[in-house]
């Protein structure tokens, strides 16, 4: 049976206030120690055991940290889209930001397009009263939000629920307890006090109004359990010491905390060790429980005045980052769109706003009281901005149309080439097609990829048939081919060969017919031959020079080689262009040796290079004169 006191300590207990004013966590983290509170420690625990409240509460409402979104830039399907991913992929208790800024920007949206469509209808001679505007987009997005409001409710309910029926279990556990010490059985009292423990941890989180005042007192019964276990001290006191190891434990982890840099993860840190304190561990022996106690108490009260130092600090801080704020917000208003005249001027300027977005949300953030006016203004100066890009897009989306059409009669126009054997002027007439179609500007997305594939086959169609036909190469020009390939092996077994036997092969060769474009290697192959066989003659250098040269560039003109003639020319002015520099340094450096004797060796060497530089230079010429008058 309990004593008088006993007594009087457990009506008091029962007695305690169940309703403790609610603190948002926000709130906590802004809110200052009171001037009137004598014992700062105790306020420093009393805010922990608060957040500690919410937290049991709140552990599953908790939103997941998410980038801020501007939604007012999504259009109206876009942000149905987003609601129905944001829906699906997200916990219900975990959406309410994200969900609310989709409604705010859908609304105002849809409120223009419906003030709009109002406006037209009223301008047509229609009757106010008259008005109906239905959309599909619209009915969705109706259809999504009642999902959502019906799965909302059916979890805060189905959690409000649980809520009472765990804080009812706690109430149980707590009368049993009681029953225990009042009836106790030495025998079998420990092994039930243990099985009460157990339920007690196993039940779930309880109202955050009824948290703390249903811990007392259950904390307060596990303590006369403890100082009523008279029979039982070696259970009793090997409880104690165990308990009383982990919560050393617990308070030298509170002391590391009081040592990490970020505040906010020692503060989350030190929540979870008082939840252990209060919920995992019994008590310790009586006249350890105050020294123990007052120890976290005080580790509690460091951490605790750092986190509110550091908000004070931030507090200092908020208005240097609004202020850098409204900057950004400032230059995105007076950000000028009015040169803006085509998709690539606006392209650079969305890069720009968008620049000035990143650098918006890169400066910090702020507490929902202080940014939600600066986020408004901010909302407000990319609206405009989107607005004005609206504008200039609707108006090209008009040009877009007129740009399709353009192309699609150039598709027609290639496809209906694609065919054709008049190589000529359908050559032509396509290459001038590819070039139209580069100056015609864009159309609308969804047409882009089709048309420009429907294009790209034409033309790929055509040029390579265009291309195979050019190198198809046909009875006559094989004949022709065979023939040459055997003249070049017999050409490679003459060894001895006079001036008058170079001349008749270049002339057979040429006699032999014109080779098809994909076997033109083998005029290389010939003219390498004539190199071999001019070697080996005594002719002076000129001589061999120009065979050998006309030998090319007659073979480039048979085949009619414009491209190579042109190079061959360009070649041989570039030649004379050298040669003509050498000659006149040379005797520029014949200058200085103006006192010199006639048979110095320098003034010899200088001399004879001048005229080997004016042969070279009469050859050069020689074989200008030679290409220039070819017909090609």
């Amino acid at each position: 049976m309990l004593d008088k006191n006993e007594e009087n300590v457990e009506k008091a207990v029962d007695k305690v206030e169940e309703v403790i004013s609610k603190t948002s966590k926000d709130t906590v983290e802004e809110e200052t120690v009171k001037e009137n509170v004598v014992d700062e420690t105790t306020a420093a625990v009393d805010e922990i055991e608060k957040s500690v409240a919410e937290d049991a509460e709140n552990d599953s409402e908790k939103e997941d940290e998410v980038s801020e979104v501007d939604y007012t830039e999504l259009s109206l399907e876009e942000l149905v889209t987003e609601l129905n991913k944001t829906i699906s992929n997200n916990p219900v208790n975990k959406i309410k930001r994200q969900v609310d800024g989709i409604k705010n920007a859908f609304n105002q949206q849809f409120g223009a397009l419906l003030a709009e469509k109002k406006a037209a209808f009223l301008e047509e001679g229609g009757n106010s009263i008259d008005f109906q505007f239905s959309s599909p987009i619209k009915s969705e997005y109706n259809k999504l939000l009642s999902e959502h409001k019906k799965q909302r409710d059916e979890f805060y309910g189905d959690l409000d629920k649980q809520l009472k029926d765990n804080l009812e279990k706690r109430y149980t556990v707590i009368e049993s307890l009681k029953d225990l010490i009042q009836n106790a059985n030495t025998a079998t009292m420990y092994k039930s006090f243990k099985e009460l423990q157990d339920t007690w941890r196993s039940i779930g989180p309880v109202s955050k109004t009824k948290y703390n005042d249903t811990w007392k007192i259950y904390h307060h019964h596990v303590e006369r359990f403890y100082d009523l276990l008279h029979l039982s001290n070696d259970f009793r006191d090997l409880d104690f010491k165990h308990n009383l190891d982990e919560k050393l434990k617990i308070i030298l982890k509170a002391e590391k905390l009081a040592e990490v840099s970020d505040i906010n993860v020692a503060f989350k840190e030190l929540q979870d060790l008082h939840k252990t304190w209060k919920e995992d561990i019994g008590p310790v022996s009586q006249e350890m429980r105050e020294v123990v106690w007052q120890k976290f108490s005080a580790v509690t009260k460091v951490i605790h005045d750092k986190r509110h130092e550091h908000f004070r600090e931030m507090r200092s801080k908020y208005q240097e980052i609004i202020d850098k704020k409204l900057e950004i917000v400032a230059q995105i208003n007076a950000y000028d769109t009015s040169k803006n005249s085509s998709h690539n001027d606006w392209q650079r300027s969305i890069k720009d706003i968008e620049a000035l977005r990143q650098q918006y949300f890169n400066e910090g953030k702020l507490p929902y009281s202080k940014s939600e006016d600066i986020w408004q203004k901010f909302k407000g100066a990319t609206k405009k901005f989107n607005s004005e890009k609206n504008v200039f897009y609707k108006q090209e989306k008009g040009g877009q149309q007129d740009n399709l059409k353009k192309k699609i009669a150039l598709i027609e126009l290639a496809e209906s080439l694609k065919e054709s054997e008049d190589w000529e002027v359908a050559t032509n007439t396509l290459k001038k097609v590819q070039a139209d179609w580069k100056e015609i500007g864009h159309v609308p997305r969804k047409f882009s990829d089709d048309i420009w594939k429907r294009f790209k086959a034409a033309c790929n169609h055509y040029f390579d048939r265009f291309h195979q036909q050019k190198n198809a190469v046909s009875k006559e020009q094989q004949e022709i081919v065979d023939a040459k390939k055997s003249f070049l092996e017999a050409l490679k077994e003459v060894t001895d060969s006079t001036k008058e036997s170079v001349l008749e092969a270049i002339s057979k060769w040429s006699d032999l017919g014109v080779l098809p474009r994909n076997v033109r290697h083998l005029e290389g192959k010939f003219n390498k031959q004539v190199d071999r066989m001019l070697d080996g003659l005594s002719l002076d250098k000129k001589e061999i020079s120009m065979l050998k040269f006309t030998t090319l560039v007659d073979g480039l003109a048979v085949n009619n080689d414009v491209r190579k003639l042109d190079y061959e020319q360009m070649f041989v002015r570039k030649k004379i262009d050298e040669v003509v520099k050498e000659m006149q340094q040379l005797e520029n450096n014949l200058g200085f040796f103006s006192n010199a004797k006639a048979d110095n060796p320098l003034v010899v060497n200088v001399r004879n290079r001048v005229e080997e530089f004016k042969v070279d230079l009469t050859i050069w010429k020689e074989k200008l004169s030679y290409i220039k008058k070819l017909d090609y």
